[in-house]
């Protein structure tokens, strides 16, 4: 998509504003035409001299599209555009891409929803996440910032948002790392699943906690071989040896590694340490692996369990670990399950005031009351399961900044003071 029609308006020194004034329509409608090539089904185009126009309802849609590309052009020529400009203008209108899709949208799409699809029959649309958006310096400017508020600059446990579902996953880790347990947390990409564990570590060292964290590396890990390396048990023993006791050499034959290991649990725990395996991106654990960690957490000195553990991952470590597979029903028996919520309700309200204080602007400064509405109803959609129609949730904090930070470069862009519902819809 060339979008050779932004690129005019620019050369022309017009803004899309301008353009949404001279047509009398929406920003929101500007935006799509101009960043996604898409005009509108109707936007009863009366206001022409035309007996036609004055007559509601005798316009067709293609009418009215033939309407606002006239009016455009008028619009580019009396602000100076060339012949050459005016050429092909319009050979980025929408032929099935979005500008923020990486493939054609259908109208009769029908995919899962946990994926960030909808089913054709219950929306015009599908819902497509942004890819990473960074916040242009045009938009800096605008809106008084310095710093971007959805960047991963945690700096301390106080810019961690924390709704109730979260402050409830996050003492979970905590309990299950002081006191003992197995823990599963799951979530959509972007629930904020490592940032949890990156805080569950430095609360770990900051209340001086006596906990030992062990992390094996998972880089290049898969559940199968032959698309990456698995994380075997021999991997998880000689992680928790190194994190344990780092100046001890491991035995060369199994069965004396996995007794050297057990021994050196018992004297951590005897100097008064807990030991915590955990594991992020443990979706991608092989299935052999999760049936091992049970032997893990049997470690034992007398009543006391050696090891606790909490695995982390998306959606898919959830259907692994179901009670119906077989191969994991010992795991499953003994796991506690908890999930990352999207930001319902007030929660996003919450956690948008969150980010902009921790950058020194007032929530209000940025975005209006209907503008959040619109993001919630921008990331919200019905599905069909079956025979079943459910609301299907992508409140989660990376697909909320991605969008609200467009937004605020569509804002930027349009001149709006504020990102309002009509810019969210724009994006």
């Amino acid at each position: 998509m060339s979008l050779k029609l932004k690129s005019v308006l620019a050369r022309v020194g017009r803004k899309q504003s301008d353009l949404a004034r001279a047509l009398d329509v929406s920003d929101a409608t500007v935006a799509q035409i101009v960043n996604h090539g898409k005009f509108p089904k109707s936007v009863g185009t009366r206001r022409r001299e035309s007996p036609k126009a004055q007559e509601p309802g005798q316009w067709s849609a293609e009418e009215d599209k033939t309407d606002l590309k006239t009016r455009i052009l008028e619009l580019l020529v009396e602000a100076g555009a060339t012949p050459d400009d005016l050429s092909g203008v319009f050979d980025d209108e929408a032929d099935g891409l979005r500008a923020n899709a990486t493939r054609p949208v259908s109208t009769d799409v029908s995919t899962n929803a946990q994926s960030g699809h909808v089913n054709g029959e219950s929306t015009e649309e599908s819902v497509m996440l942004l890819r990473k958006q960074a916040l242009s310096q045009q938009a800096k400017k605008h809106f008084g910032l310095f710093r971007t508020p959805f960047s991963d600059e945690l700096e301390s446990a106080e810019d961690l948002y924390l709704s109730p579902d979260i402050r409830y996953v996050r003492e979970a880790m905590l309990q299950t790392a002081k006191h003992g347990g197995f823990l599963c947390v799951t979530g959509e990409s972007g629930a904020g699943k490592s940032v949890l564990a990156r805080d569950l570590e430095d609360r770990i060292a900051r209340e001086s906690q006596p906990i030992i964290l062990i992390k094996p590396y998972v880089l290049a890990m898969e559940d199968d071989d032959s698309r990456g390396k698995t994380l075997k048990a021999t991997h998880i023993a000689e992680a928790m040896m190194a994190a344990v006791a780092p100046k001890e050499s491991a035995k060369s034959s199994p069965e004396a590694r996995f007794a050297q290991l057990h021994r050196v649990l018992k004297a951590s725990h005897t100097a008064g340490y807990r030991h915590c395996l955990l594991i992020d991106e443990a979706h991608s654990l092989p299935i052999p692996t999760i049936k091992h960690l049970k032997r893990f957490f049997e470690l034992e000195m007398g009543f006391k369990k050696l090891t606790s553990i909490i695995l982390i991952g998306q959606p898919e470590l959830r259907a692994k670990l179901d009670e119906r597979n077989q191969q994991v029903r010992e795991v499953v028996q003994r796991c506690e399950m908890v999930e990352l919520s999207p930001l319902a309700g007030q929660a996003l309200n919450d956690y948008l005031r969150l980010k902009f204080d921790r950058v020194g602007k007032p929530l209000p400064e940025v975005i209006n009351e209907g503008g959040i509405d619109a993001l919630r109803a921008r990331l919200t959609f019905a599905t069909r399961r079956g025979e079943r129609s459910e609301s299907v949730s992508l409140l989660y904090p990376l697909a909320v900044g991605n969008v609200l930070t467009a937004a605020m470069n569509l804002a930027a862009e349009l001149g709006s003071r504020l990102v309002t519902a009509d810019v969210v819809k724009g994006v």
